[in-house]
């Protein structure tokens, strides 16, 4: 029925800022960007290596996202890395911070936590070559 997630829509304050985040910073590639006057809104569509999107909102005066404590709703997003100590280093070199890389109890794979400019929750999640 379901054969995986086609996108995730995220709301932004300021589609420059998240526009080059995303694709400067990150390196995912920019597919479209629509100005729709009607709601005085930016659609920006973002492509990942893997074929996955991301959609970028604007809205005016959209209200700010609750983080802590932890609302109900999305939690964080994760992208998956083969080297998360490469990716961290290309993080801090943009002054983007990283929490510790963290082990997961259960599968033993490496991970950390970083935010977008909004400060939504981004993980890396380093896969392991087994």
């Amino acid at each position: 029925m379901i054969s995986g997630v086609h996108h995730v829509a995220l709301i932004v304050s300021d589609i420059t800022r998240s526009k080059y985040f995303y694709v400067d910073v990150l390196g995912f590639r920019l597919e479209a960007e629509n100005y729709r006057a009607e709601r005085d809104s930016w659609k920006v569509d973002v492509v990942l290596p893997d074929g996955r999107q991301l959609e970028l909102f604007s809205f005016p005066q959209s209200p700010e996202r609750p983080s802590y404590p932890e609302a109900q709703g999305l939690r964080h997003l994760a992208f998956q890395c083969e080297d998360i100590d490469l990716v961290i280093q290309h993080l801090q070199q943009n002054k983007i911070e990283c929490e510790p890389i963290r082990i997961d109890p259960y599968t033993r794979a490496r991970f950390t936590f970083f935010s977008d400019p909004d400060g939504l929750p981004l993980e890396l999640y380093e896969l392991s070559i087994r």
